[in-house]
């Protein structure tokens, strides 16, 4: 048996700010850390020994998995820092309050940037105070986007996982994945093969952990949410 843990970054400083924040390189809230102090230790209950690390180079998502490794006694390992793992970029809505984008454009509006499969925001302006910030130097310019839908973030997650995750999971590795919100919306619609129409209502909470076992052949045994109090529902048919 060998496992595959997501675990989307604990909430953000922006997250409390209920502001839009994509690929703003915005860091955790003092609860975003207590979130990723308790993923740690529902990972460590699990008594398995993590392989490999993953996540994007944001550092709500890195310092939630160097939180999580630090429990785990595993806090000198190699973590793999990947831009594709990024959150979805919200374009010119990075850092607008989403109270205040609900005022101004209306809720049906806003639900289809947020949840529509493959209708994107606005695109971010030249002039926002978000763009091109230094910290993605090492992004290639061609490959930095101007705002995303979840098809555009699943176009660069999922090529990124089966090229440098699924070979550990085939040798039956232990992995976890520490990422965001809409970048693993976009890996589970891969793993569980959720339909664009279900993947609208599919929501990830804060700190809390899915663990997903495989079998033979990468056939899907088990999955859940480590802390049940705080589930969402995973699978839809």
């Amino acid at each position: 048996m060998h496992n595959l843990i997501l675990i989307r970054h604990g909430q953000s400083l922006w997250n409390k700010e209920k502001r839009f924040t994509g690929w703003a390189d915005i860091d955790l809230s003092e609860k975003g850390k207590l979130e990723a102090e308790l993923a740690g230790k529902l990972i460590k209950e699990l008594s398995i020994n993590i392989d490999a690390c993953f996540t994007s180079v944001q550092k709500r998502a890195v310092n939630t998995l160097k939180i999580i490794l630090d429990i785990l006694d595993k806090k000198n390992s190699t973590i793999t820092k990947a831009w594709e793992l990024n959150e979805r970029h919200y374009g010119n809505l990075t850092g607008l309050n989403k109270d205040e984008v609900l005022k101004k454009h209306g809720k049906e509006q806003v639900q289809i940037w947020r949840r529509s499969f493959s209708i994107p925001p606005p695109p971010m302006k030249f002039q926002h105070p978000h763009i091109n910030k230094t910290h993605y130097i090492n992004v290639p310019k061609n490959k930095i986007p101007q705002s995303e839908s979840l098809k555009d973030t699943f176009e660069r997650v999922i090529p990124y996982y089966q090229k440098e995750v699924v070979p550990f999971i085939s040798l039956k590795k232990n992995i976890l994945i520490s990422a965001h919100g809409n970048s693993l919306r976009a890996l589970c619609k891969k793993i569980f093969n959720i339909s664009e129409k279900n993947i609208t209502n599919f929501e990830i909470p804060t700190g809390n952990p899915m663990l997903i076992r495989f079998g033979n052949n990468l056939e899907i045994t088990d999955y859940k949410y480590l802390d049940n109090t705080r589930a969402k529902k995973i699978f839809f048919k």
